[in-house]
């Protein structure tokens, strides 16, 4: 998927159908002269439905589809015909979707799983007929119901990826290079900050054909949490990882203070986040020669409260053992 087509934020106006009039008419047929009320109902309005497909991966087929409109419901006829339904309108958004109230920004729905719906307009009920508001004392009522009509909403859908890790780093930390060279993925890689715009996903293969989903999310700055730099954009894409892998690379001028900082920035953000599993890689080791790893190793052991490994994606060290430690925390 190119970065282009990677859509994770729309906003949608949403219109479900008008419910059918019920009908007053009088049975006529030949030889009846004074036939009773047999007015049907009308069709109910076609509702807008949010189901969740998960084979899709994007936002992008919503992008220029900004306004939903549900079919109205046919109106009752003679013989009590009930007029047929307004036509659903169906929407396939991808697993991680939340649906927001736009006006109010409230979460009204969360869509996790294959196949689930939410109705994001209901449509309008359809009218009653006469033959329903007969009595002993009105036996031919001239009246019958109108149909409801339907509802009108601005609605917001913004999707959290779902993936097995979450790479998490300051810009320009090696997370698209670790990514491209452990996956399939092709992301943008280049020397300057904020190369990743938007987040790419990608399949690690593991032993016996096993797999896991890795997600690279553009890179964190402080104030982050307060929507500096891409901000709140991204930082949502880390809530539905269950493990979270920092990549600190090795020339960095502290690797404990840089690690702090991205944990506080996760923690400002949403305090549930740092109940995740976390693992340190230290990115770009090949700099590193065994004398300044081993200094490096005794200084970490004492400093951090969590586990690391040393990592290259472009010398491919470490990568094997980074898969293994990814897996094991996966499924203890």
């Amino acid at each position: 998927m190119t970065e282009g087509n990677f859509v994770d934020y729309v906003k949608l106006h949403v219109t479900s159908g008008n419910g059918g009039k019920g009908s007053a008419h009088l049975h006529r047929e030949k030889y009846i002269t004074k036939g009773g009320p047999d007015g049907g109902d009308g069709g109910r309005g076609g509702h807008v439905i949010l189901k969740g497909n998960s084979n899709m991966w994007t936002l992008h087929h919503l992008k220029f589809k900004r306004h939903l409109r549900a079919g109205h419901g046919v109106h009752g006829s003679k013989s009590r015909s009930t007029g047929a339904d307004g036509e659903d309108v169906y929407v396939d958004v991808p697993l991680g979707t939340v649906i927001r109230d736009t006006e109010t920004q409230n979460i009204i729905q969360e869509i996790t799983e294959d196949g689930q719906e939410y109705i994001a307009a209901e449509g309008g009920m359809g009218g009653r007929g006469n033959w329903h508001f007969k009595s002993p004392t009105n036996q031919t009522p001239r009246y019958a119901q109108p149909g409801v009509e339907g509802q009108e909403h601005d609605i917001t859908l913004e999707l959290k990826i779902l993936a097995d890790v979450g790479l998490v780093g300051f810009p320009n930390a090696g997370k698209s290079t670790l990514l491209s060279v452990v996956t399939s993925a092709k992301p943008k890689i280049a020397d300057y900050e904020f190369t990743t715009l938007k987040p790419n996903l990608g399949i690690v293969e593991y032993r016996d054909f096993q797999t896991f989903v890795m997600a690279d999310i553009p890179g964190i700055i402080e104030g982050a949490a307060e929507g500096k730099g891409i901000g709140h954009r991204f930082l949502r894409h880390i809530e539905r990882n269950s493990t979270l892998l920092f990549l600190v690379p090795a020339d960095a001028p502290d690797i404990k203070e840089q690690y702090d900082i991205l944990l506080d920035e996760l923690r400002r953000y949403n305090p549930d986040l740092l109940d995740k599993e976390r693992l340190v890689a230290i990115s770009k080791c090949d700099m590193l020669d065994d004398e300044l790893k081993e200094e490096l190793k005794i200084e970490l052991d004492k400093e951090l409260k969590v586990p690391y490994l040393f990592i290259s994606s472009v010398a491919q060290q470490g990568l094997q053992e980074l898969k293994d430690k990814l897996w094991q925390m996966l499924n203890a």
